[in-house]
Protein backbone atom coordinates (compact mmCIF):
# COMPACT_ATOMS: atom_id res chain seq x y z
CA UNK A 1 0.00 0.00 0.00
CA UNK A 2 2.82 2.25 0.54
CA UNK A 3 4.14 1.86 -2.60
CA UNK A 4 0.91 3.60 -4.05
CA UNK A 5 0.85 5.74 -1.45
CA UNK A 6 4.05 7.44 -2.43
CA UNK A 7 4.37 7.48 -6.35
CA UNK A 8 2.08 9.04 -9.09
CA UNK A 9 3.06 6.25 -11.36
CA UNK A 10 3.04 2.02 -11.37
CA UNK A 11 5.77 0.86 -13.28
CA UNK A 12 5.64 -3.02 -13.00
CA UNK A 13 9.44 -3.36 -12.63
CA UNK A 14 10.26 -0.44 -10.29
CA UNK A 15 7.27 -1.80 -8.12
CA UNK A 16 9.24 -5.44 -7.97
CA UNK A 17 12.67 -3.78 -7.49
CA UNK A 18 11.24 -1.61 -4.58
CA UNK A 19 8.88 -4.20 -2.98
CA UNK A 20 10.99 -7.52 -3.41
CA UNK A 21 14.18 -7.44 -1.84
CA UNK A 22 14.73 -10.77 -2.22
CA UNK A 23 15.43 -12.38 -6.05
CA UNK A 24 13.57 -15.28 -4.88
CA UNK A 25 10.38 -13.81 -4.35
CA UNK A 26 10.38 -11.36 -6.95
CA UNK A 27 10.92 -14.28 -9.43
CA UNK A 28 7.85 -15.52 -7.45
CA UNK A 29 5.53 -13.00 -7.83
CA UNK A 30 6.90 -12.91 -12.23
CA UNK A 31 5.85 -16.50 -12.36
CA UNK A 32 2.12 -15.78 -10.18
CA UNK A 33 1.86 -12.58 -12.75
CA UNK A 34 2.36 -14.80 -15.62
CA UNK A 35 0.09 -17.21 -14.86
CA UNK A 36 -2.44 -15.07 -13.63
CA UNK A 37 -2.51 -13.11 -16.43
CA UNK A 38 -2.50 -16.68 -19.00
CA UNK A 39 -5.37 -18.44 -16.87
CA UNK A 40 -7.66 -15.69 -16.80
CA UNK A 41 -6.62 -14.67 -20.87
CA UNK A 42 -6.38 -10.86 -20.00
CA UNK A 43 -3.08 -8.82 -20.49
CA UNK A 44 -2.30 -6.08 -17.89
CA UNK A 45 -0.66 -2.50 -18.14
CA UNK A 46 2.92 -2.66 -17.19
CA UNK A 47 2.51 0.87 -15.83
CA UNK A 48 -0.14 2.89 -15.55
CA UNK A 49 -1.28 6.56 -13.82
CA UNK A 50 -2.00 6.01 -10.15
CA UNK A 51 -5.26 7.53 -8.80
CA UNK A 52 -4.89 8.72 -5.11
CA UNK A 53 -8.53 8.95 -4.75
CA UNK A 54 -8.81 5.02 -5.38
CA UNK A 55 -5.80 4.47 -2.98
CA UNK A 56 -7.22 6.18 -0.11
CA UNK A 57 -10.50 4.63 -0.62
CA UNK A 58 -8.84 1.12 -0.72
CA UNK A 59 -6.40 1.89 2.21
CA UNK A 60 -9.72 2.23 4.37
CA UNK A 61 -10.69 -1.27 3.88
CA UNK A 62 -6.92 -2.60 3.35
CA UNK A 63 -6.65 -6.00 5.72
CA UNK A 64 -10.21 -5.13 7.62
CA UNK A 65 -11.09 -8.59 7.54
CA UNK A 66 -8.43 -11.25 8.23
CA UNK A 67 -9.53 -14.64 7.11
CA UNK A 68 -7.25 -17.15 8.58
CA UNK A 69 -7.76 -21.07 7.43
CA UNK A 70 -11.75 -21.83 7.36
CA UNK A 71 -12.81 -21.00 10.91
CA UNK A 72 -12.02 -17.45 11.28
CA UNK A 73 -12.65 -14.23 10.77
CA UNK A 74 -11.04 -11.26 12.27
CA UNK A 75 -12.82 -7.84 11.49
CA UNK A 76 -10.69 -5.28 12.05
CA UNK A 77 -11.56 -1.58 12.86
CA UNK A 78 -8.62 0.69 13.94
CA UNK A 79 -5.07 0.59 14.39
CA UNK A 80 -3.84 -2.25 12.49
CA UNK A 81 -0.20 -1.38 14.62
CA UNK A 82 -1.70 -2.90 17.05
CA UNK A 83 -1.20 -6.29 15.52
CA UNK A 84 1.36 -8.17 15.08
CA UNK A 85 2.07 -10.89 12.92
CA UNK A 86 4.71 -13.87 13.02
CA UNK A 87 5.40 -17.60 12.58
CA UNK A 88 6.38 -19.73 14.94
CA UNK A 89 9.80 -22.34 15.52
CA UNK A 90 7.41 -25.56 14.09
CA UNK A 91 6.28 -23.08 10.93
CA UNK A 92 2.68 -22.39 12.41
CA UNK A 93 1.49 -18.52 11.79
CA UNK A 94 0.22 -16.29 13.92
CA UNK A 95 -0.93 -12.53 15.07
CA UNK A 96 -0.45 -11.07 18.59
CA UNK A 97 -3.21 -8.39 18.99
CA UNK A 98 -2.55 -5.57 21.42
CA UNK A 99 -6.05 -3.80 23.22
CA UNK A 100 -6.25 -1.53 26.08
CA UNK A 101 -9.54 -2.84 27.66
CA UNK A 102 -12.14 -5.72 26.17
CA UNK A 103 -15.44 -4.31 25.52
Amino acid sequence: MQYFKTHDSFDKNDFEDEIFHNSDVKESFQKFDTAYRMDNEIELAESFAISQQAVKKQARVFKSVLKLDKNFHVYIHGNRELIEQGVEADGRKFYKLYFSEES
